[in-house]
């Protein structure tokens, strides 16, 4: 089964719901920008795709992206960064690849919808691979 995560905003495997994820943000929205309620990710499945090369090899990681997301719930492309590579280019070059695909519930500040940038953690797992540091066994 291959699993991808997007913590505290969405968890999914692919071909399941993604779902939203009722926990403490902080750490993960730069201190500057203050909302009421903070984006949640709208997509039923995963955006996230995991590279065939990669997934052949077993190879996993972690990919930390920094996305805005707009008034309208819009993930903008131009304005999404690798904040922490997991150091496997091809890790990197898929998270950022499914940015177009993301869907968002908008930030809101007084109950307006505003854009917000937001940190995405990203991981990459093969059933077949060892668990990384940082995982829990469940």
């Amino acid at each position: 089964m291959l699993c991808l995560g997007v913590t505290a905003l969405a968890s999914a495997c692919v071909g399941e719901p993604a779902r939203s994820i009722r926990q403490s943000a902080e750490g993960l929205i730069p201190s500057a920008v203050r909302a009421d309620e903070l984006p949640a990710m709208l997509n039923e499945r995963s955006p996230f795709a995991y590279p065939p090369e990669a997934w052949a090899q077993r190879i996993q990681g972690d990919v930390t992206l920094r996305v805005h997301v707009d008034a309208a719930g819009r993930a903008v492309r131009e304005s999404t960064t690798v904040a922490r590579t997991s150091g496997v280019p091809a890790l990197d070059s898929a998270a950022l690849s499914a940015v177009p695909r993301m869907r968002f519930r908008p930030a809101r500040r007084d109950g307006v919808p505003v854009g917000l940038s937001l940190l995405v953690p990203v991981q990459f797992r093969h059933p077949e691979g060892p668990p990384l540091p940082g995982d829990t066994l469940s």
